[in-house]
């Protein structure tokens, strides 16, 4: 029991480090009380989503920008896509730099563009690291028997 009361203590640091650094923000919550019985991978299941997606978007976004001229309608329409995905899960830092992306976009700033791509890898990678890191944690609680603090 000694285990699961550490572990989940742990947890509970872990994921509050997570609001405090600004990873996540309140619609993560949201989306953790959407989760039941019913369907206990809900929130795997819906990051899971958004790691693809955002990966694919990434991936368009490089190519986009490394033409020789720079579609920034169609490298808008990718920001604004990864912008909404990335609020629908609460990652609150990639939709920070979505935003300002998209200003880039607006003003047809290539410069600007390309350092907001490194931004978004960055905070993008450090934020599925933080989550799967999440994900983990959360399985050692259950499979020692606890249940997940909310």
């Amino acid at each position: 029991m000694e285990g699961v009361i550490q572990l989940q203590r742990q947890l509970v640091e872990y994921r509050t480090s997570l609001y405090n650094e600004g990873f996540l923000d309140d619609q993560f919550i949201q989306l953790q009380q959407l989760q039941d019985e019913s369907n206990p991978d809900f929130v795997v299941e819906v990051v899971s989503l958004f790691f693809e997606d955002s990966q694919r978007l990434l991936n368009e976004l490089t190519k986009a920008l490394h033409q020789q001229s720079s579609d920034f309608k169609r490298l808008d329409a990718h920001v604004h896509q990864l912008k909404g995905s990335s609020s629908s899960i609460g990652a609150q830092r990639v939709q920070k730099v979505c935003i300002a992306f998209r200003h880039y976009c607006d003003e047809q700033n290539t410069e600007g563009c390309l350092k907001c791509l490194q931004q978004l890898k960055s905070e993008y990678s450090l934020v599925k690291n933080k989550l799967e890191t999440l994900f983990k944690l959360e399985q050692q609680v259950l499979a020692a028997g606890g249940s997940i603090p909310m």
